[in-house]
């Protein structure tokens, strides 16, 4: 005999820790779980933004090897916003702030003129 679970499926945010994210069970009921997946997601953005920022530009390399280089990261950016999209899927409104907090922080970090200026030296010529 078979038994079939009925889960149903938010279709609207909503707060609290006892949520699906990414998996079935995962992070379950527990708090410490539910505080670790936004971690994740967290995270999980902030790569992202730090994939969307990274170029390849070493001089006398092989065209080839750089494209296949630059296609891989490609492929795993565009699989992370996708683990990132999903999460949010869940319309759970943590998950919906750590990942919107997280490409936030990624881009500061590595894509806005904060973190250019600081890798210059903070001088910037204008004239």
């Amino acid at each position: 005999m078979q038994v079939h679970h009925r889960v149903m499926m938010r279709m609207h945010f909503f707060w609290g820790h006892e949520t699906e994210i990414l998996f079935s069970g995962w992070p379950g009921s527990s708090s410490g779980m539910y505080a670790l997946a936004l971690i994740f997601v967290f995270v999980l953005a902030v790569i992202v933004e730090c994939l969307t920022t990274y170029k390849v530009k070493k001089v006398g390399a092989n065209k080839v090897a750089v494209g296949f280089f630059q296609t891989a990261t490609y492929t795993v950016r565009s699989g992370l916003s996708y683990m990132v999209m999903l999460a949010v899927m869940s319309f759970n409104g943590g998950v919906f702030l750590a990942a919107v907090g997280g490409h936030a922080v990624g881009f500061v970090l590595f894509g806005s003129r904060v973190s250019k200026e600081g890798a210059s030296g903070g001088s910037d010529a204008k004239g």
